[in-house]
């Protein structure tokens, strides 16, 4: 592998991860607006088709290429700054998906399927949407930053 692909896979894969949490937010945020239990159920089936098939390999794909790209290059993970300070915030990111973005997401996929079916839209649905929401933005702050320190090596 040469670094100029590891390097393409490592950008496709932050493309994927950046690109599916933005837009997965804005269309579930108007899908839960709609009130409609049908459409709430399909736009959080699709969080979760998404997460594994976008999100999850684009970090695959990120951190595959990343770490190839300074194996071919012959560098350390910890050779710079701006290194170490994108690997931390990428874990800072990966932490809140996975300590609370994805059990919220789990409970929503079995509420979506229990309304979905003729139910009504519970409060807890809702507060953990708004929860999601709040929390998923959160978590994109560290992706941003690691993606600007990626482009601008300041340091």
């Amino acid at each position: 592998m040469t670094y100029e692909i590891a390097k393409f896979i490592h950008i496709t894969g932050v493309v994927m991860l950046m690109g599916n949490i933005t837009a997965t937010a804005f269309w579930k945020v108007f899908a839960d607006g709609t009130d409609d239990p049908r459409i709430i159920a399909f736009a959080q089936r699709l969080v979760t088709i998404t997460d594994w098939s976008l999100t999850f390999w684009g970090v695959v794909l990120t951190m595959v290429g990343g770490y190839g790209a300074l194996w071919i290059a012959g560098a350390s993970p910890l050779a710079g700054g701006w290194l170490v300070w994108s690997q931390g915030l990428f874990v800072v990111a990966g932490l809140i998906w996975l300590g609370i973005l994805v059990p919220i997401q789990i409970r929503q996929a079995r509420a979506a399927r229990d309304f979905a079916s003729g139910g009504s839209i519970t409060d807890a649905f809702r507060r953990d949407s708004r929860r999601w929401i709040v929390w998923g933005l959160i978590s994109t702050v560290p992706l941003v930053a690691a993606t600007w320190l990626m482009v601008a090596k300041p340091y």
